[in-house]
């Protein structure tokens, strides 16, 4: 389902041209303009119709915003290309602390994004298609899964699978908007099927008011949501990769613009009226059964005409464009990961690619996180737009405020750097703008469920500050000092018997073919009867090697053996002593639940007793012939593991799987099988001229 392994060497094949990085990166930014428009007009439409006329202003501050925002995150792709955007400049440039705080901010803002992308997304579907509406939640985890699976097959094939929908969901909407204001031009001015609805405002004081209008203001900032998304990902371009980048970056916030600056305009022209609770709205007689239609579906509608296929292609792309939004989250948040992991602040597995050259550990995170998040939330867009723009805007923030930091220490090394002062401008404008909107988000929609961000924040943060100290103090405690010391005297082998079987054969002839200095059988008595038979078969069989029995009066195997090697350190000096044990490999998932409990139990307790190794001598059962044959070409991971890449020869009926050349002594016979007694398979020893082994 995921695809054949890729080679290293095909990661260049897996970086993005700029035609298959606009869709990928811009797909939030530009999707963002779907509900960004109908969120700002809902908040206005609390204080009732005559706020409408105060949307066209609010609009324009937005469009002011994503414009110095766009230009600003110019800056930083050319100063610090390497992937890690905001967290990266904050760190360098104003410390670990508000690094972490960058960088919590937007992994919540990622797993947010996939959150409000999808139940968006799922609010269109609906729109278009009301007898869904029992499903939501339903819905909203499938795609979040088709997702995850998409992007585990590689960015290169995600972004194939993703441009077609985002350049459709761009152009229908633009010829919407287009279509919309000729016919007005006409005399023909397309009107919502909620224009005629009318709504009882609340009685506002002033200050009421005016909190309100900056509540519209912060919602409408949701349209900037995914700016920032190319600086977290500069490293997924073809080279040139800055260029690239800006050159990306600057179409995705050109189309952003023009399309959330023309939807809202020809939503107020229609007279769409969206209100937070639909049976506000005097005159929608079935608000209580039948879904409030969303914004842009009641633009189309007026535009193309109710059911038309024009109506239909938009609220299919617009849906589309939604959830594939989630896709920019999908890429940045792996990447973004990768770069903490680097740094120390975040588990090494999120830096490790997966079989498709993606940090897949990433993705799988971020799908578990997100689909948390709409169980909670019953995907309800309404509810998870409150908590978006918080890390949006407080990585916008301080990422500016470290650009300022940057070009000042520029100028103050290297004078009058050519492009320091505009950048210093641009940023320094960039961050006076985004630190008053991220306080007017702050103050507008902390009660309405925005405090939850502010408590899963410092707890991330807090997270990645332990994560990098222990990462820290394991560092310090391996470095190689002068105190360090080599010189072990003596190699002991130490072969546990359990019983005389040909697994503990195996293990004694691994042992003896090492050639060690010492070599020891060593059995754990928990039993003396059954220990006194097995010192008989022992000496039966004449196999060279006295067998030494050690009491366990607590029937405990890893607890004598332990203090015994301990004990024959303290008397032979610090010697390397290796442990051998016998292990099964089976076939089947229920085997594992019934072999080698014991054994693990014994190696985790060896591994903690100084100077020991634990060699695992495998003995292969005949069902692991299942794994042998399983597949003709290989499993997932084969390729990084080194395994073969060709499939595997099939063995002849009968042919058994050798478990090695080994023998007993010559003129010895085996003990005598007891009745009832287990039974291991038994071996064929391979002809060395047979061309099946």
């Amino acid at each position: 389902m995921l695809g054949d392994p890729l080679p290293t060497d095909k990661l260049e094949g897996q970086l993005l041209s700029k035609r298959l990085a606009l869709p990928i990166f811009a797909s939030d930014a530009l999707s963002s303009v779907a509900y960004a428009p109908q969120e700002l007009l809902m908040i206005l439409m609390i204080g009732g119709l005559a706020f409408l006329s105060l949307a066209p202003w609010i609009a324009a501050c937005v469009v002011i915003l994503l414009l110095v925002v766009m230009l600003s995150y110019r800056q930083l792709i050319k100063a610090y290309p390497s992937g890690g955007g905001d967290y990266e400049v904050a760190r360098k440039n104003l410390g670990e602390t508000a690094g972490l705080t960058v960088a919590a901010a937007l992994l919540v803002d990622y797993a947010l994004t996939v959150a409000v992308s999808i139940a968006s997304g799922v609010d269109n579907i609906i729109s278009a298609l009301p007898f869904l509406n029992e499903w939501r939640v339903e819905m909203a985890i499938g795609f979040v899964v088709i997702l995850v699976a998409v992007n585990l097959r590689g960015v290169s094939e995600s972004s194939k699978l993703f441009a077609l929908p985002t350049y459709i969901f761009a152009g229908s909407v633009f010829l919407m908007i287009v279509v919309g204001f000729t016919r007005m031009l006409l005399g023909d001015a397309p009107v919502a099927e909620s224009a005629s609805y009318t709504v009882q405002g609340e009685s506002l004081t002033q200050a009421a008011m005016v909190l309100l209008v900056l509540r519209a203001f912060a919602s409408g900032c949701s349209a900037l949501t995914g700016v920032e998304a190319i600086s977290n990902g500069v490293q997924a371009f073809r080279l040139p990769k800055i260029q690239n980048a800006q050159k990306t970056l600057v179409a995705m916030g050109g189309i952003a613009i023009v399309l959330f600056a023309g939807l809202t305009a020809l939503a107020l022209t229609t007279g769409v009226h969206y209100a937070e609770k639909p049976c506000d709205l005097q005159g929608f007689a079935d608000c209580a059964s039948t879904p409030q239609r969303s914004l842009i579906a009641q633009v189309a509608s007026a535009t193309f005409g109710d059911g038309s296929f024009l109506f239909f292609l938009v609220q299919a792309a617009t849906a589309l464009v939604l959830l594939l939004a989630a896709n920019t989250a999908f890429n940045g948040f792996p990447m973004l990961g990768s770069v903490l992991a680097r740094d120390g602040y975040a588990p090494k597995a999120l830096n490790t690619r997966g079989d498709r050259l993606i940090y897949s550990n990433g993705v799988i995170i971020l799908g578990l996180v997100a689909i948390g998040i709409l169980l909670v939330f019953q995907a309800n867009l309404t509810q998870l737009i409150q908590l978006y723009v918080i890390g949006v805007f407080l990585s916008f923030t301080l990422g500016q405020i470290g650009m300022v930091r940057h070009w000042l220490r520029v100028r103050r090394e290297n004078g009058k750097t050519p492009g320091s002062m505009s950048g210093l401008l641009i940023n320094g404008l960039g961050a006076s703008l985004t630190l008053i909107v991220l306080l007017i988000v702050t103050v507008t929609k902390f009660t309405h469920g925005a405090w939850v961000v502010f408590v899963i924040m410092p707890i991330l943060g807090l997270l990645m500050a332990g994560v990098h100290r222990y990462y820290r103090d394991v560092a310090e405690e391996i470095r190689v000092d002068p105190e360090v010391r080599f010189g072990s005297d003596g190699d002991l082998a130490v072969v546990l018997v359990g019983r005389l079987d040909k697994p503990t054969l195996k293990a004694l002839d691994y042992a003896r073919a090492a050639k060690h200095d010492r070599l020891i059988a060593l059995h754990a008595s928990i039993d003396p009867e059954r220990s006194a038979k097995l010192k008989a078969e022992w000496d039966a069989l004449d196999l060279g090697i006295e067998i030494s029995c050690i009491p366990s009066p607590y029937r405990d195997v890893a607890i004598p053996v332990s203090k015994f090697i301990k004990r024959d350190r303290a008397e032979n000096g610090p010697e390397v002593i290796t442990v051998y044990m016998p292990t099964y490999i089976v076939g089947h998932w229920w085997e594992r639940l019934l072999h080698n409990h014991r054994s693990r139990q014994i190696q985790q307790r060896l591994l903690l007793v100084h100077g020991v190794t634990v060699s695992l001598v495998p003995w292969l059962l005949d069902s692991s012939e299942m794994i042998y044959g399983r597949r003709s070409r290989p499993l997932p991971g084969d390729a990084r593991r080194g395994l073969p890449q060709r499939p595997q020869p099939v063995r002849p009926a009968g042919a058994r799987v050798s478990n090695g050349a080994m023998r007993l002594p010559e003129g010895a016979t085996p003990p005598p099988r007891e009745p009832g007694a287990d039974t291991v398979a038994n071996t064929t020893v391979p002809d060395p001229d047979s061309p099946t082994k």
